[in-house]
């Protein structure tokens, strides 16, 4: 959590609600001790115990009792409330409470947040999107609702033809950015990807109708197809009377319906439920309407058992719930999609561009319900790095699908959609993204601005590496090459585990902001609970991670731990434990400053120095003595910044001052906030041959916060 909130940690130790006792601490869940920290093994899946429907709703109602205390605890603003989304509970008792936020009745844009509790109730950590309390000048617009709507047609990019009425425009508050700021949500339709009755949401300031972010809502997978492909298979459905019908009992009631080409703005509008007199459905061609029906029942029955058997998660939103699925809708619709407003899946059946065959694939079924998946977890908002993460999770998972069902029709690979009759024999492909030649297979400051369905190659790339690693493969008949952008070569660690690191980190500690650096710190952290924070596994998704051009690979744990630089270095190195990672070794600190802390990443390694950001007054120093500074040369401090901040503007309100032997050389504030580390240097000519003092002193106001994260010391 945001190191403001160590503050109030004092006060609300003591502070006990049923169940949850609240003790705040600035370490995030990554520095819980368990007993298997430092062990290869590996809990079940991804380490969450089974839960029946009634045991979730009772986990889910004690958290929401206990949110006002838990907000409290997290240094929340009086202004604002939580709601209990989900819970998970891991095999040792551990408890992951995700909750969304509502800033004076106002529902949050970026304020989800999920909170860590041990089996006693006591609160680890936390992971947010939004840092800290929201606050905001107030909560009346100057725009109305008619007016957002307008700016928001005006804005849309995903749609043509928008349209928007004033009933379609909510009040909100927009936390994704630094600042947060009261705004529109604005639900526009027109012509798009999904068909002439696409939607996107389009956020505009309130005060002065800038646009803050547009994003389809319709999350898609789009595409040409060549008929039926599961072939000959066994699905559930349920008899009534003298007849049968497709609905899948065993899957939380399942049903298929024929939309009978409904608009799908409302599949339901001419819809049935498939039914008939004997049990023998379709006749693996379009000739029969029921044949895309029985494709898509098998996929998403498949889809269900992958997420039960491997994660203990029972359907979509873990409460035993199955979302209807409709195929046939609309008119030549060559996509399929899963629409979260009305938990439903649409299947198009294709047009003359692919012979009309239906896209209910195997893949595609697996794809769509796992953002079903994502919008009940980590609900990544779909644009941006976050939004690439979000069609990556479905490929990912769509891709697990495939191998669990083992389909002789259809056999596991890492290519997307290769059943479609694509031109190139595929959608995407994860071994090798830019070989569609629009999809990034390596991570770029640009990839935010890069389409969802693009940038998502970045965490295909990453998956596909840390399952299978290196090297030319053939999978399910197919070629796989893995490549790489750093040119390393290593070993994967299995597609079971890599999806089970994967789906840990989705559920329990991503959120709706999260990007590629944060689903790095978010895997490793999965990786550390699953096989130990030394573990080979953890070392090869850094690895994979380093390969896609998404931070640095961890040192190896196989070679050992690293030896602690002497108190006196030779010259050249002048500094003990410069880039943190033999934790506080050589340096005093006012506070707990040095941390392994998951919430932030570190430039290099796992550890570095979090200073500020409480969002109130307050002093901190970072600082080690008995530097020997080189006598030759010129002789200098260098070291690596990231700053984030609240406030705006280029005033320095929170700063922090480099000073050797009590004397200011340098001062950074929050007017040089940063997207990432910065290397700085400070010329040390005037120390040459001394033994000196190096002091990091931070200092911040009363109003809004500013985090200072200091890596990589050297002096030489």
């Amino acid at each position: 959590m945001n190191r403001k909130n160590a503050l109030a940690a004092g006060v609300a130790a003591a502070l006990a609600l049923g169940s949850v006792t609240v003790v705040v601490t600035q370490s995030t869940a990554a520095s819980r001790p368990t007993a298997a920290a430092d062990t290869s093994a590996a809990r079940p899946g991804a380490g969450f115990q089974a839960m029946t429907a009634d045991a979730r709703g009772e986990a889910i109602r004690t958290a929401g009792r206990n949110a006002a205390a838990t907000a409290r605890a997290l240094g929340l603003g009086p202004d604002e409330r939580l709601v209990a989304k989900d819970v998970l509970i891991d095999a040792d008792g551990t408890r992951h409470v995700r909750y969304d936020r509502t800033y004076r009745g106002l529902p949050v844009i970026g304020g989800d947040l999920v909170v860590h509790l041990a089996e006693d109730g006591t609160i680890t950590g936390s992971d947010l999107a939004h840092q800290g309390a929201i606050r905001i000048p107030g909560t009346t617009p100057k725009l109305t609702a008619a007016d957002a709507s307008a700016k928001a047609v005006k804005h849309a990019k995903h749609v043509k033809h928008a349209k928007a009425g004033s009933k379609d425009s909510t009040l909100v508050v927009y936390a994704v950015g630094k600042i947060p700021a009261l705004a529109y949500r604005s639900t526009v339709t027109g012509e798009g990807e999904t068909g002439p009755a696409s939607r996107e949401a389009v956020i505009v300031d309130a005060t002065s109708g800038v646009p803050l972010d547009q994003y389809e809502l319709h999350q898609s997978i789009t595409g040409t197809g060549n008929g039926v492909t599961v072939g000959q298979v066994s699905i559930e459905t349920t008899q009534t009377g003298s007849g049968y019908t497709l609905t899948d009992a065993a899957h939380g009631g399942t049903i298929v319906y024929d939309s009978y080409n409904s608009p799908q703005s409302n599949p339901k509008q001419n819809a049935r439920p498939f039914s008939k007199t004997t049990n023998s459905w379709g006749n693996g061609t379009n000739s029969s309407r029921e044949s895309a029906a029985v494709d898509a029942s098998y996929g998403l029955a498949k889809t269900w058992d992958y997420y039960k058997n491997s994660f203990n998660r029972s359907g979509i939103r873990n409460d035993g719930r199955g979302a209807p699925a409709y195929v046939h809708v609309d008119t030549s619709l060559l996509n399929a999609f899963y629409d979260d407003n009305c938990f439903c899946m649409y299947f198009g059946d294709g047009s003359s561009q692919n012979s009309n065959t239906p896209l209910a694939t195997l893949d595609v079924a697996g794809h769509e319900m796992s953002h079903g998946v994502t919008a009940a977890t980590a609900n990544l908002t779909y644009s941006g790095e976050s939004g690439g993460l979000n069609e990556a999770t479905s490929d990912i998972f769509g891709t697990m699908v495939e191998f669990y069902a083992n389909n002789a029709g259809d056999p596991g690979d890492y290519y997307i959609g290769e059943k479609l009759n694509m031109p190139a024999g595929y959608m995407r492909r994860m071994d090798n993204p830019a070989a569609d030649g629009k999809s990034l297979s390596c991570w770029t400051s640009s990839a935010g601005s890069a389409d969802v369905h693009y940038s998502s190659g970045i965490g295909n790339h990453f998956f596909y590496l840390a399952a299978e690693g290196t090297g030319a493969k053939t999978i399910g008949g197919r070629s796989h090459t893995g490549t790489t952008c750093n040119n390393d070569t290593f070993a994967g660690i299995g597609k079971e585990k890599a999806a089970a690191v994967w789906y840990r980190a989705l559920s329990t500690y991503m959120t709706s902001t999260t990007n590629y650096a944060g689903a790095r710190t978010a895997t490793l952290q999965a990786a550390a609970d699953l096989y130990g924070t030394n573990s080979q596994e953890r070392y090869l998704v850094s690895k994979a991670w380093a390969a896609v051009s998404v931070g640095t690979a961890l040192p190896d744990p196989g070679t050992g731990t690293p030896t602690p630089s002497p108190t006196t270095p030779p010259s050249g190195n002048a500094l003990t434990n410069g880039s943190f990672e033999q934790g506080t070794s050589g340096w005093t600190q006012s506070d707990s400053i040095i941390t392994n802390s998951a919430l932030q990443a570190a430039r290099d390694g796992s550890w570095y120095a979090w200073m500020m950001g409480y969002g109130a007054d307050a002093v901190e120093s970072l600082s080690q003595s008995n530097i020997a500074v080189p006598s030759t040369g010129t002789p200098k401090l260098t070291f690596w910044l990231k700053v984030t901040t609240q406030e705006s503007g280029s005033a320095a309100y929170d700063t922090l001052k480099v000073k050797v032997n009590g004397t200011a050389l340098a001062t950074y504030s929050n007017a040089n906030a940063s997207s990432g580390y910065v290397q700085k240097t400070v010329d040390l000519s005037a120390y040459k041959g001394q033994t000196v003092k190096l002091e990091f002193a931070g200092t911040e106001d009363t109003y809004l916060s500013t985090v200072f994260l200091v890596d990589g010391i050297a002096i030489g």
